[in-house]
């Protein structure tokens, strides 16, 4: 499953940009540790951070689990 947590991590990093935010200001609103997110390329994410992330940034769940169209 790492590539799939590494979609994960690849989206919302693509979103912060976006949105002029850094990941690691989301993870302190989200209330999780520095770092957190960037592991979630070798960790599968508790579905409760993801809801966290996904309420800091203002999207569904949903999108961060959307995989990216090339």
């Amino acid at each position: 499953m790492k590539g799939a947590n590494n979609l994960i991590y690849t989206k919302i990093k693509e979103i912060c940009e976006a949105k002029g935010i850094s990941v690691a200001s989301v993870e302190r609103e989200a209330g999780l540790k520095n770092g957190t997110i960037s592991k979630w390329n070798d960790n599968t994410p508790l579905s409760t951070n993801l809801y966290a992330v996904a309420k800091v940034l203002k999207v569904n769940i949903e999108e961060l689990l959307k995989e990216r169209v090339h």
